[in-house]
């Protein structure tokens, strides 16, 4: 067995390191952080931190995401969608996905510090952490409030954007984050309905599986109403104008559609099109506070 398992580790291909840096996630936040730049500025975005920003972001995330293989391969091989991954069918070993980490997250971090600053590179520092060491490794596990704590870690991207360009906080692109936060809940927990039955299996205490599939249903339209309202603070602000603020108000209405329809129970695989759609509303919901933006600046 040990000798097949060694066999498998020395043919592992460059699509399982891939695979590991969860790349569909990471193009998501990629798209945040992008919007986060461009919106900081009312002029153009330096192309070194436009190309090398992003890069360092896209390394330390994918670093993370290896770590999350990792430590997740027990439960990845109970679970249907994930049984297939690198580490689950043990394509990859433990300690090789753990160095690529390193080298990835070491690589990020020291691109980040080269081509944005400081600030950028340890705020990244501590959403990498905060991903890979506290949610992944502690809350996950330990509390069916884990998307909720752990979720700021996921949504600190358009943050990272707007500091490498700008060098400091602000309240900007804090209600950025609070977006992707107030988000991640609803998004998540269509999942977790939809995959109940695998995460009691795996021992993990998501919240359809520690308070039920109604409990997490009235939640999911309560974290909906609330995103709905936090995603028309942008236009509150002044920092966008009317074409943001319909997409914002249309894109959030199909979303509590979808909650309904949820909740209700009223149409086939209700649980996963709620998840997949609330992809696309953030993609979308991005899109449009940057076409916003630059249709603000040409005025």
């Amino acid at each position: 067995m040990a000798t097949l398992l060694s066999e498998q580790h020395s043919q592992a291909l460059w699509r399982d390191y891939l695979e590991l840096t969860k790349p569909k996630v990471v193009v998501l936040m990629l798209i945040t952080s992008l919007v986060g730049m461009f919106l900081a500025t009312r002029a153009g975005v330096p192309w070194t931190v436009l190309l090398f920003g992003n890069l360092g972001i896209a390394l330390c995330a994918g670093g993370a995401a290896a770590v999350n293989h990792v430590v997740d391969r027990r439960i990845d091989a109970l679970m249907a969608r994930t049984h297939k991954r690198p580490l689950a069918e043990g394509r990859v070993s433990p300690a090789a996905a753990l160095a690529f980490a390193m080298f990835l997250s070491v690589a990020g971090l020291v691109i980040l510090l080269a081509f944005t600053n400081e600030l950028t590179a340890w705020l990244t520092l501590a959403s990498l952490l905060g991903y890979a060491v506290l949610y992944t490794g502690f809350l996950k596990r330990a509390t069916p409030q884990n998307i909720v704590i752990g979720g700021l870690a996921g949504a600190a991207p358009p943050l990272l954007g707007w500091v490498a360009v700008t060098g400091h906080l602000s309240a900007e692109p804090l209600l950025l984050v609070l977006i992707i936060f107030a988000w991640t809940p609803p998004h998540f927990w269509a999942l977790a309905i939809h995959r109940k039955e695998e995460y009691a299996k795996a021992d993990i205490p998501m919240l359809p599986v520690t308070h039920g599939e109604h409990y997490t249903k009235v939640h999911i339209i309560l974290y909906t109403l609330v995103l709905l309202a936090v995603s028309l603070l942008p236009y509150v602000i002044h920092m966008s104008g009317t074409l943001y603020l319909v997409c914002a108000v249309g894109l959030g209405t199909r979303f509590l559609h979808w909650a309904w329809v949820l909740y209700r129970d009223s149409k086939p695989h209700a649980a996963i099109n709620t998840f997949k759609y609330s992809i696309y509303y953030l993609f979308l919901l991005f899109i449009a506070l940057l076409v916003d933006h630059y249709l603000l600046l040409n005025l």
